[in-house]
């Protein structure tokens, strides 16, 4: 049986099979600078406020507007970034020679005050344990792999790498905020051609979830200071309000602040000041680094109407699943789901 090639449905057929090549190879192309471009369109969406009253102050200059709201993001965000890389070099240059002296010379004796600590008499016992045991604390030094040199590559690798993505992530801001309006303009009539009405609730969702992430990043960023700055003070760091001011800011960066008051405990550690280095370390794990996981999904979920558990779950997930963009991506997803669910109740009460 001939199958007619001018019939509507085989153009049919023939348009949508050339659509799907056409946006697939796109997306293919653009699919490694897809993370830097998200990451481009977040920081613009959030910044359109302050962009629009630029943009008033100098009417007819939009080239010069989006210039110097460029240069100003990539300002605030490069100087805590190009701290964090070489700290962090710097932190595990240190963390080597200090594992490498343990793995020679064994794990020193805890301070006897630690006994007076709660639960330090257990802390005492598991700590003797491993003391005890130095083939194991060997083998466990050498699987963290710091001492080869191979491991620095590696870091200096994807310190690289991420500097590149930032790098396109600032060139295509520039862009998007010379011509933001008009690339919104033509996705909402885009989407609301495809889904409907029910488009302009969606984009509302992810627009107010885009913003109360970033509110939790800040609210979150300014809490882990503080108490960082806490823990600088007691542990006898010197300057500790100007550390808590870099960890506060190293933390607008999320899960990147524990660089600072790691590289104090090593630091302190190094210095033959035990008790101070394990207090300080502790208070980071247990205290500064949990705050991340209660602020954040607390203050998101009040805006977005969605559950506390959601938030908390689609941030997780959306790490995991996604990496660092996965922290906006993954609670945008279920912002979405949410109001689709919601949407669907109502339609169901109309019917």
């Amino acid at each position: 049986m001939a199958v007619d090639i001018d019939s509507p449905l085989a153009r049919r057929i023939a348009a949508f099979a050339f659509l799907i090549f056409i946006f697939g190879a796109t997306l293919w192309v653009l699919s490694p600078f897809l993370v830097a471009l998200i990451w481009a369109g977040i920081l613009a969406y959030v910044t359109w406020p302050l962009h629009q009253r630029l943009q008033r102050a100098l009417p007819g200059r939009e080239n010069v507007v989006a210039f110097l709201m460029t240069l100003g993001v990539a300002a605030t965000l490069l100087l805590p970034l190009l701290w964090v890389m070489f700290t962090l070099l710097a932190d595990v240059a240190s963390a080597a020679d200090l594992l490498r002296k343990l793995s020679a010379e064994g794990l020193p004796p805890l301070p006897a005050g630690v006994r007076d600590w709660p639960a330090g008499a257990w802390i005492m016992a598991q700590y003797a344990k491993i003391q005890g045991d130095p083939a194991w604390v060997r083998l466990q030094i050498e699987a963290l792999g710091l001492a080869d040199p191979g491991t620095f590559k590696t870091i200096a690798g994807g310190v690289g790498r991420n500097a590149a993505k930032f790098g396109i992530a600032v060139f295509a801001l520039f862009f998007l905020y010379r011509h933001g309006d008009s690339v919104l303009t033509q996705f909402r009539r885009v989407a609301t051609r495809w889904l409907g009405e029910s488009a302009r609730g969606y984009i509302h969702a992810v627009g107010v979830t885009v913003r109360a992430v970033v509110f939790g990043i800040v609210l979150t960023a300014l809490a882990q200071g503080v108490l960082a700055g806490l823990g600088y003070w007691v542990a006898g760091i010197t300057a500790p309000v100007l550390w808590g001011a870099i960890t506060a800011l190293v933390s607008l960066i999320p899960f990147v602040g524990p660089v600072v008051w790691l590289g104090l405990s090593a630091n302190l550690l190094a210095h033959g000041e035990t008790q101070a280095a394990l207090g300080l370390f502790l208070w980071g794990a247990l205290v500064v680094s949990w705050v991340d996981n209660l602020i954040r999904p607390l203050v998101i979920s009040g805006p977005t109407q969605v559950p506390f558990l959601l938030v908390f779950l689609g941030v997780l997930g959306g790490l995991n699943a996604f990496g660092l963009i996965g922290l906006f991506l993954g609670p945008v997803l279920l912002a979405i789901s949410v109001a689709i669910w919601r949407e669907w109740l109502e339609h169901k009460r109309a019917g």
